[in-house]
């Protein structure tokens, strides 16, 4: 299956004289970064996935709002769709560019506008990295909580973009649970303001709207962050089994008994044996699945839940637990998740990772789902995920070098997330739909659910500019899936023309 814009599914795009829009782009200001050469947009061919890529019209680097607010004007008047772009480190496509449209890439809006400790709250254009906040706010005990594994690299405006997650969202959230307050560009360059530094607004709640709506409804061009302060105590402790099963009820048992760890981990033998020969973190090679349970907060309380969930963990079948016996041990273990993708890059090479949620209760089922299907598919699959709120990350490893692998890797991806749905749980939890999820959305959702989701995004974007054909299926497009995908004897949007 292809990623690029798909004209006869998505709507056709109008032409435009290439060199009339640089001109008018250039004319916005002397100082405005306008890259229009093959070799000057080939690095910004794709996002995180990156196995799918396609050349923009033209890159534009902004640095300020005044030069966002005359891209998106230009872009309007011409007809042209723009698609916003922070660090690239997304792993859904959303970045991904349209061979027509204009790559709006935001990374120049790299400062932290204000620090207000007493307040603990952070004011940041949308290209500041994650970490950089934390980094910053850390001389006053402070820091931002949600940390998604490329927190080192991608940038807030993205995190805002894809309500991203992080090990710690368990205790702490997702994005849309820990930003106070969005500043955005709509495509006609409006600058408009959702949320407030204020613990609740009246009215809707366009905040939560916005955030996770990929680019689709406006440009972020700034963001206010609430900031916590740093536990006072925070130990990991390390959870071996012989079952990756026994693995998923020691999950639901830590949640049940009512402790909510600051992260809770869980990764099978594959994605094991890959970050530890990457990082060497000290993990059991020979383990089928580890937990990794952090509990942060006052020291006593902390050791109180230490030792509760050790009682839980030996009632459920674990094999071996470890504490790590300084914060040099505890930042080891935590290196060898975070790094988990790129350890798996390095036994393989291409992986394809999915983003499904569960319910926890269905964990073990949908392990032995998946393993089923990665025998059926012939590729071996590596499971790391947010293992306390049911949030997968199933790597499928593959070489696209291989006349077909791709193609299967794809078709097993979209069985897992199916699988997903079936169990009750969701196609996405943090990455994203993207272009790399959008078929599934047409099995998550009905027609009506999908035609009120093109309704809002009418209401911000009425021409239909801001990164099309990512994230909401046209009904047609469904109608293209649902010719292989039979549900209870019908299919999907029957009325519509089969091409």
């Amino acid at each position: 299956m292809s990623f690029t814009y798909d004209e006869k599914i998505d709507g056709a795009l109008p032409s435009v004289d290439r060199n009339t829009l640089i001109s008018a782009l250039r004319a916005l200001s002397p100082d405005l970064e306008v890259l229009h050469e093959a070799e000057e947009l080939r690095p910004f061919e794709c996002d995180g996935l990156a196995a799918y890529r396609t050349v923009p019209l033209c890159v534009v680097l902004p640095s300020t709002v005044e030069q966002a607010r005359g891209v998106l004007r230009v872009a309007a008047a011409h007809g042209v769709p723009v698609v916003p772009r922070g660090a690239g480190t997304g792993l859904s496509g959303g970045a991904m560019p349209i061979e027509k449209g204009i790559l709006l890439v935001m990374a120049k809006f790299n400062r932290i506008v204000a620090l207000d400790p007493v307040a603990a709250t952070a004011r940041v254009q949308p290209g500041v990295r994650n970490l950089a906040i934390s980094q910053a706010a850390a001389p006053y005990g402070l820091y931002y909580a949600p940390d998604p594994s490329s927190q080192i690299a991608c940038s807030i405006g993205g995190n805002v973009a894809e309500n991203a997650g992080g090990v710690h969202c368990l205790k702490y959230g997702l994005t849309v649970h820990n930003v106070l307050k969005v500043d955005v560009l709509t495509i006609d360059g409006e600058l408009v303001t959702f949320g407030g530094e204020s613990l609740d607004s009246p009215g809707f709640d366009l905040l939560a709207l916005f955030t996770g709506s990929e680019g689709m409804l406006g440009i972020v061009v700034e963001v206010t962050v609430k900031l916590l302060p740093k536990p006072q105590c925070a130990k990991l402790l390390m959870a071996s089994f012989d079952d990756v099963e026994k693995a998923g009820r020691a999950v639901a048992d830590i949640i049940g008994a009512g402790i909510i760890p600051g992260g809770l981990e869980m990764m099978d033998n594959l994605a094991i044996r890959a970050a530890e020969d990457f990082i060497h973190a000290g993990y059991p090679v020979d383990a089928e699945a580890i937990l990794l349970c952090e509990l942060d907060g006052a020291e006593s309380d902390v050791d109180e839940d230490i030792a509760r969930v050790q009682t839980l963990l030996a009632e459920s079948g674990c094999g071996q637990v470890r504490v790590a016996h300084d914060e040099a041990e505890r930042l080891r273990l935590w290196a060898g998740r975070k790094n988990a993708f790129p350890a798996v890059g390095r036994v393989s090479p291409d992986y394809y990772c999915m983003d499904g949620t569960i319910p926890r209760r269905e964990l073990a089922r949908v392990l032995r789902g998946i393993a089923a299907l990665g025998e059926e598919y012939g590729l071996l699959v590596a499971n790391v995920f947010h293992a306390g709120d049911g949030n997968m990350h199933p790597l499928i490893l593959f070489d696209a070098n291989r006349p077909g692998e791709l193609d299967r890797a794809e078709a097993l991806g979209g069985k897992i997330l199916e699988l997903c749905v079936q169990v009750g749980g969701s196609i996405t939890g943090e990455h994203g739909v993207g272009r790399e999820k959008i078929n599934q959305m047409c099995v998550q959702f009905t027609r009506d659910e999908i035609t009120f989701f093109h309704a809002v995004k009418a209401a911000f974007d009425p021409s239909g500019l801001l990164n099309p054909g990512k994230n909401i299926p046209t009904l047609h497009r469904c109608a293209e899936f649902g010719a292989m995908h039979i549900h209870h004897g019908q299919l999907p949007f029957p009325h519509l023309e089969r091409f």
